[in-house]
């Protein structure tokens, strides 16, 4: 990083904000090219919340977003400001995004610094896309007037820190391990879910276990999520930090949706294997999974639900006719793309409502599924396996929230889950959640998240 560029793009910042004109429209954004600097470090560096990251999966962007402008938070899905808010962002000009999320069931209880849904409108934005590094200020003209605006603007740029590097700390112990459910419980809901009177109404139901890790000392949320994207690097990378309290990370493989004006991607990810030792032994296991009949009907109940979604929202919607393999560095999984597009009316309301939970975190039929979960699951998913993104006029991502973590302190709770059909066994459920969660907890027991 060269430190004075990023000072000068600060400095014409200040510049532009102070020549600001005495009223502007809505929402206003300024940008300043600020030469390169690693997002992750600048946003584990500063001291004013939120702290918001997001990379996409093919690492062509990535966003370190810092302080409010606007902050949306929502305690259920019957909020209409979520409605208002959802519909609403397509009728914004610019290209101004709202970070946040949407938990996995609208019902369950929420996490008391998340709610239901959260968006923030950040105050400063720092962004890499490709090489090219920009750092942005927003400004909203519904808030306390363009003087106030302009002041709190002016005080979180001044407030800024230097990226300083991500701590690395030897191990600390842990004191405390915990499966909620345990492998007993586990395998009582198992064969529950296989028998065939409850497969003939439900053939699938998507069960999750929280892994609970209790440390000696405190964890660093950014330590932990930069060592994550190192060993996953083809996941969505992101994390949400309201408060000094609590964070949430992912580094998940799926995509919900990506909404580019009118064209709609989105993707059947479900199926699971483990990655060979080897070239050979890899190359057998993928062969094994895309000829698994168990795994392929998973995948199909996905895309089915995803396709049959889209059709009334969509002029035209497809899909590839068989799945494909999408390696991770523990495990493979059968990924099928799916593309559409939006007819006028469809914004971004009706896509979450529509697509949000898939079968593949929930289960197929949805509902009887979420019936199932709701009665049996003791610990609330909060925003694991919810939809986390962004929102804007021309483009909205958001990624399924697999394969993450919820911070506290010292403590760490990890998640993750299995489709459940006819002729799951449970002792092999159990293990594909251990393979899981092989990379976080590679990393959290050799110490290189701790702060």
């Amino acid at each position: 990083m060269s430190t004075a560029v990023f000072l000068a793009a600060l400095g014409t910042l200040e510049d532009r904000l102070k020549r600001l004109p005495a009223s502007f429209q809505s929402r206003l954004r300024l940008t300043a090219d600020c030469g390169a600097v690693n997002p992750m470090e600048w946003l584990a560096g500063q001291t004013l919340y939120p702290r918001i990251y997001w990379c996409g999966r093919d690492n062509e962007e990535e966003v370190a977003a810092l302080g409010v402008c606007q902050d949306f938070r929502f305690e259920s899905a019957d909020d209409s400001g979520l409605a208002t808010l959802l519909q609403q962002t397509a009728t914004h000009t610019g290209n101004a995004r709202l970070y946040g999320g949407v938990a996995f069931d609208a019902t369950g209880p929420a996490w008391s610094e998340f709610g239901y849904a959260r968006f923030v409108l950040p105050r400063i934005e720092l962004t890499r896309q490709a090489d090219h590094y920009r750092i942005s200020v927003n400004l909203n003209s519904e808030n306390a007037g363009l003087a106030a605006e302009r002041e709190a603007a002016l005080a979180a740029l001044r407030g800024l820190l230097p990226p300083q590097p991500l701590p690395h700390r030897a191990p600390a112990a842990v004191v405390s391990h915990s499966d909620n459910p345990e492998f007993p419980r586990w395998q009582e809901l198992v064969t529950q879910l296989t028998s065939a009177d409850f497969n003939r109404h439900t053939p699938k139901v998507v069960l999750a276990r929280q892994t609970r890790l209790d440390f000696e000392r405190d964890l660093c949320p950014w330590s932990l999520l930069r060592r994550w994207q190192q060993l996953n690097p083809s996941c969505f990378q992101f994390g949400f930090q309201f408060g000094p309290g609590a964070s949430f990370i992912s580094c998940s493989p799926e995509r919900l949706y990506l909404r580019r004006l009118s064209l709609l991607q989105s993707e059947a990810l479900a199926g699971t294997a483990r990655r060979g030792a080897n070239e050979a032994e890899d190359t057998s296991l993928a062969n094994e999974l895309l000829a698994d009949s168990k795994n392929a009907e998973e995948n199909l109940w996905v895309k089915q639900d995803i396709l049959t979604a889209l059709a009334p929202l969509s002029e035209w919607v497809e899909a590839e006719a068989h799945p494909r393999i999408f390696k991770l560095a523990h495990v493979q999984h059968l990924h099928t793309s799916i593309h559409a597009r939006l007819k006028r009316e469809t914004g971004d309301l009706q896509l979450l409502q529509a697509l949000h939970p898939t079968p593949a975190v929930g289960g197929y039929p949805r509902q009887s599924a979420m019936t199932f979960i709701r009665g049996h699951e003791t610990e609330p998913r909060g925003w694991y396996a919810g939809a986390c993104g962004y929102l804007s006029a021309d483009e909205t991502e958001f990624a399924v929230a697999i394969r993450s973590a919820y911070l506290q302190g010292k403590q760490v709770c990890l998640y993750a889950g299995a489709g459940i059909v006819a002729g799951s066994r449970p002792e092999a459920e159990w293990r594909e959640l251990d393979n899981k969660l092989t990379t976080v907890l590679s990393i959290l027991l050799d110490g290189k998240a701790l702060a």
